[in-house]
């Protein structure tokens, strides 16, 4: 064999290329993760793991509150809480508090951030009136709408001054206009939360595009519509995701405004307001813990599919 075949390789085995070696981790590395990781975990474990598996275990019997659980009834809990009419409205509430927040707050948000993201007079301040709402805390906004929207509040005195009286409406009891009523509540309450979030994802969506599409020809709108909210999807969709979940669990405001009665006959209740007032208050904490279990089912099975369905795009990393 010459010199030239070897140096070709001719006739010469080439050994295939060593793969790097992983090297496990030290016990040093280990000994960092758990202590980094491992408060997150107990305080998880504690405040949420716990309490579910002993309100799943509390469920299962009939409990006052105080002492071991003694009296078993098995699924009876579960069973009576399928059976409640009660409990269907409140969940028929919450279904309509998810559909309305996402057809009333998305819209609204959206265009608050496309007019906040230009160069406007007075942006920061604005930006900071929008956002307010959304600090103060849910007692005081509560107790200030129950005040205002009475019989004889403020908006309907109001009304009255300005000789619109014919307006004026029992806001907060009248069937037919509470859970819009409420809805108006929840916007005001929380649309500074989707703008701030949509804002966010604006800054991230480069200027170099909308310049592009501005020397093509594009409008204002058509470069919004083309350009920024099919990137501003995955903000809106996790939007989407944290709105649900709330709107799933919404108790305080209802209870605030409303109370555990007027909420019902309102049409108003939720179920975190029927689990309180048919288990705390009528002094039946186990049917309480298994009308937890059903609430928390729910919102994970809901959660689950959106994850599946409406998620998944953006963890595989398609816009």
């Amino acid at each position: 064999m010459t010199v030239t075949e070897v140096r070709a390789g001719r006739g010469v085995r080439t050994p295939p290329p060593a793969r790097p070696r992983r090297r496990g981790i030290g016990w040093r590395q280990r000994l960092e993760i758990a202590a980094l990781s491992g408060p997150a975990i107990l305080m998880f474990s504690g405040f949420v793991i716990f309490p579910m598996v002993m309100a799943a275990y509390y469920g299962f019997y009939r409990w006052k509150g105080y002492g071991p659980p003694t009296d078993f009834v098995g699924l009876d809990n579960y069973v009576t809480i399928l059976q409640d009419s009660a409990f269907h409205e409140a969940l028929w509430h919450n279904g309509q508090i998810v559909v309305l927040s996402l057809l009333l707050q998305g819209p609204i948000a959206v265009g608050l951030a496309l007019l906040l993201n230009q160069k406007i007079r007075g942006q920061s301040l604005i930006r900071v009136l929008i956002f307010v709402p959304y600090v103060i805390s849910e007692v005081i906004v509560g107790t200030a709408w129950a005040l205002l929207l009475q019989t004889n509040g403020a908006v309907n005195d109001v009304l009255r001054s300005i000789g619109l009286g014919g307006l004026a409406e029992d806001w907060l009891a009248n069937p037919e206009l509470a859970i819009w009523t409420l809805m108006l509540i929840l916007t005001w309450k929380y649309i500074g939360f989707a703008v701030i979030l949509f804002l966010a994802g604006m800054q991230n969506i480069p200027e170099e595009l909308s310049e592009a599409a501005a020397v093509d020809g594009a409008t204002f709108w058509q470069t919004q519509w083309r350009i920024t909210l099919p990137l501003l999807g995955p903000t809106i969709r996790i939007w989407g995701f944290l709105s649900i979940i709330g709107a799933l669990q919404l108790f305080d405001l209802v209870y605030i405004i409303w109370g555990q009665y007027v909420a019902s006959t309102a049409g108003t209740s939720t179920m975190a307001t029927y689990m309180v007032a048919e288990g705390r208050n009528a002094a039946n904490y186990g049917y309480g813990n298994a009308v937890a279990v059903v609430l928390f089912t729910i919102s994970m099975i809901i959660a689950l599919v959106y994850q599946r369905f409406v998620l998944r795009r953006d963890s595989e990393g398609q816009a």
